[in-house]
């Protein structure tokens, strides 16, 4: 056996091995975690801080930062990074408050899951349709994939120069399900004994080829949920179809070459789309204000830790976040690099 052949082996083997450990170990400290959350106060997930101080009206900025993920409740090794509970939550405080003119969605994110960014585009569309709120989508460094998705139907989309955003597409993606072993399982002498009840019930299964038809199905898939992305920016933007299908090949484009096609309204920061916000709404003098992740305890204290020892918790956050996604396949409004 080549050298490839068993990096490939040990790369595999390691993978599985530091997933499966940090699954366990993850299990045994939210069970303790969950006894100490049973006599915490979290009625209060998110606090109010004041970006700017006014009298005339209110904004309110929300931020999305992450893989667009739910990961489930919130555990003391995920005390930082992307909640997507607490994001609709939030959405749900600002369109309810009679006092908030507009939201602001702050975007940096490579897209996501198909149902979570769904579920963020149908709250902008309810804050809108429901609560006659203005919102607005301000992309920071990357607003690809659903995190175009989700901004799509805004009043407003400004993006940096350099934002990445596009990726207008669907990949089938997550752990090690999309991967094929079958000819490095055959050189080391290892059989797959899997028993199922139908010919496709393994589909996607690292330890045999993909047939043709499977590989059809799949795309089929694929292509259906890449119409309904189309759909929300041809609605969004109120673009033409044929317009937004060329457009939708899962390239990137800089925030000029979006503004360039149409994809966003203008360029600018966070700041300048608020004042942007601020003038079309005729607010002389707003309070602009920004909900902020307000969860105390362990979780807090470990993240504080992590960033003594490593400067930055959001980079162990998203690590441990990529570790405990399920090894099964699944289809994602997701820019890969």
């Amino acid at each position: 056996m080549n050298v490839k052949r068993w990096v490939a082996l040990v790369v595999a083997v390691a993978v599985v091995g530091v997933s499966l450990m940090f699954n366990m170990f993850a299990t045994i400290v939210s069970a303790d975690f969950d006894q100490v959350l049973d006599g915490a106060d979290l009625e209060e997930p998110f606090r109010e801080d004041v970006i700017e101080r006014g009298n005339d009206g209110r904004i309110v900025v929300i931020e999305l930062e992450g893989v667009i993920q739910d990961t489930g409740q919130e555990s003391p090794l995920m005390a930082a990074g992307y909640n997507h509970q607490q994001l609709l939550d939030m959405f749900d405080n600002a369109m309810e408050d009679p006092t908030v003119d507009g939201i602001v969605l702050e975007v940096d994110t490579p897209g996501g899951g198909l149902i979570e960014s769904e579920e963020i585009h149908d709250k902008i569309i309810e804050a809108q349709e429901t609560y006659d709120k203005t919102v607005y989508s301000s992309m920071g460094g990357m607003a690809a994939s659903g995190g175009y998705y989700v901004s799509a139907p805004a009043d407003y989309i400004s993006a940096h120069s350099s934002t990445l955003t596009g990726s207008i597409g669907v990949v089938l993606s997550g752990g090690i399900g999309g991967l094929n072993f079958s000819e490095l399982l055959e050189d080391l002498g290892i059989e797959d004994n899997t028993i199922t009840t139908g010919p496709y019930k393994d589909i996607l299964s690292g330890t045999r080829e993909m047939e043709v038809e499977e590989a059809e199905m799949l795309q089929d898939m694929a292509d259906e949920m890449l119409d309904d992305f189309v759909d929300v920016i041809v609605e969004g933007r109120d673009m033409p179809e044929d317009e937004v299908r060329d457009l939708a090949d899962g390239r990137i484009y800089t925030g000029n070459q979006a503004l360039d096609n149409g994809l966003v309204d203008g360029l600018g920061n966070l700041d300048d789309t608020v004042e942007i916000m601020q003038e079309n709404l005729d607010l002389e003098d707003p309070q602009v204000v920004r909900y902020q992740a307000d969860f105390g305890g362990v979780g807090s204290l470990f993240g504080g830790v992590v960033e003594q020892f490593t400067g930055n918790s959001n980079e162990l956050s998203e690590l441990i976040t990529v570790l405990q996604q399920e090894n099964s396949p699944r289809l994602m409004y997701l820019y890969e690099q």
